[in-house]
């Protein structure tokens, strides 16, 4: 079945509030995409700083799992960033 990616973008906004998305994508999958590669990859913090892709995956899921979202919208991230986890370590 194929992710909602305008359900899973807006889930992905309610926790990472900060976060700047590239507005000028207008495919909400794209958009969602690349934001969850550049947190995995860690691209948001300084590269001095910067933690492997597990490490960010780990916290990434625990900030998930500690938010307001109901169960079924964490598990829907959940899986959608285990994906994209998944995705990344293939092409290492």
């Amino acid at each position: 079945m194929e992710p909602n990616y305008e359900e899973l973008l807006s889930l992905y906004k309610k926790i990472w509030k900060s976060r700047e998305l590239k507005s000028a994508e207008e495919d909400s999958a794209a958009i969602l995409q690349q934001a969850i590669i550049r947190e995995l990859k860690d691209e948001n913090s300084h590269p001095r700083v910067r933690v492997d892709k597990e490490t960010k995956y780990y916290f990434a899921i625990k900030r998930i799992t500690e938010s307001n979202l109901a169960i079924d919208e964490k598990y829907k991230l959940i899986d959608y960033y285990t994906l994209i986890a998944g995705e990344l370590r293939s092409y290492q």
